[in-house]
């Protein structure tokens, strides 16, 4: 339960943590990049929002595109044979699924047009240690994709191709962190795993007897889910699919309200894997959005794919691995049947609803 309370702590008014998508082009001497900065977090870090009102405008943007750019800038360092300066060329605005961002072009030349590439990136990490930065790095026609943390800001690529294990790895690693980070993704996975526990009869909920009846019951909606959202992932990832993120971002609040609504008022109470196969169907649109930032390399598509989709999978039963076993020791309890699942239904609920109604008529109920 230290994870549920964990998610709604931080993801109430937020549901994506903070991200930056940075594209960079490296070949011989000459770099070109793409850096996509939320707004949001650069008013956090400088200021936009100069009359208060709780939006910025673009005219407060561009009022302080020199010092967004110095203060971008100089959290991004890249070295090939001694320090690549590196300037601004222009300024737009763009749309991701959590908001509006600030489009940095940049521009510059390295010393050296061969050799290996020195990453520095320190964006944030000094205010928000969640916040993360989703690399695409081409060096000499060579692709690498990174996140970029605290622990891993610093890092050093070369020219030389990178092996498919390598690749493989990194996906690994996003899937991961994104399941982590995908906060209505793990209330959805909660309030399917909330009951497990739990036994309907008599308009009332008991306690299992034995550990074995609620891991049998988890690894149907696990495996269901895990099913479901590599569906749809794959297929959207690939081309073969395209929804509207709103309309995907709208479903996914509605699965959760729904699942623990379900908890409250029970309509499914033995085949909850139908549940989470059903709506895993939508979830893997909102994983495959993730993956459309990050790109998968032409060279090693599926094995990408396998690896962000294991990845998840991971994430997801490390979730599982912390929660059921406290679960099961307290599901007798006052505090379990009450205090968590009641109250920790009813307030998932709260935080989906506000969710599906920010998102599918496009305001903003509370500041993040």
């Amino acid at each position: 339960m230290f994870i549920a309370l964990l998610c709604v702590h931080c993801s109430v008014w937020a549901h994506k943590a903070s991200d930056s998508y940075l594209v960079i082009a490296v070949k011989g001497p000459e770099v070109i990049a793409q850096w996509d900065i939320a707004l949001r977090d650069i008013d956090f870090a400088i200021g936009l929002d100069s009359n208060g009102n709780g939006e910025i405008t673009w005219g407060e943007l561009r009022a302080r595109q020199a010092n967004v750019a110095a203060w971008a800038l100089s959290r991004l360092e890249l070295q090939r044979g001694g320090s690549c300066p590196l300037k601004m060329t222009s300024m737009q605005v763009d749309s991701h699924t959590d908001g509006g961002y600030a489009v940095l072009h940049i521009a510059g030349v390295c010393p050296s047009s061969s050799g290996d590439l020195r990453l520095g990136y320190r964006l944030l990490f000094d205010m928000d240690s969640l916040h993360r930065g989703l690399l695409r790095l081409t060096v000499d026609g060579t692709s690498h994709v990174s996140v970029l943390s605290p622990g891993s800001g610093e890092l050093r690529f070369d020219s030389e191709e990178v092996s498919r294990l390598v690749q493989f790895r990194e996906y690994l690693i996003e899937g991961i962190w994104h399941i982590w980070i995908g906060f209505d993704h793990i209330l959805f996975l909660l309030s399917l795993l909330l009951p497990a526990v739990l036994v309907h009869s008599g308009n009332r909920w008991h306690g299992v007897t034995r550990f074995g009846d609620a891991w049998r019951e988890v690894l149907w909606v696990v495996t269901s889910f895990t099913a479901a959202h590599s569906i749809t992932l794959s297929l959207a990832a690939l081309g073969w699919i395209s929804l509207p993120s709103r309309l995907v971002e709208s479903a996914i609040a509605l699965s959760v309200m729904l699942a623990a609504a379900n908890n409250l008022w029970p309509l499914v109470e033995h085949r909850r894997w139908v549940v989470a196969f059903c709506f895993g169907l939508i979830h893997g649109f909102g994983f495959a959005s993730v993956l459309a930032e990050l790109g998968l390399p032409a060279d090693a598509l599926l094995l990408s794919l396998i690896g962000f989709n294991l990845g998840v999978e991971v994430g997801q039963m490390a979730i599982v691995a912390v929660f059921l076993p406290l679960a099961f020791v307290l599901r007798n309890s006052r505090f379990y049947q009450f205090g968590i699942f009641v109250w920790g239904s009813r307030l998932i609920l709260l935080v989906a609803t506000i969710w599906l109604t920010e998102r599918a008529l496009d305001l903003k109920l509370v500041s993040s």
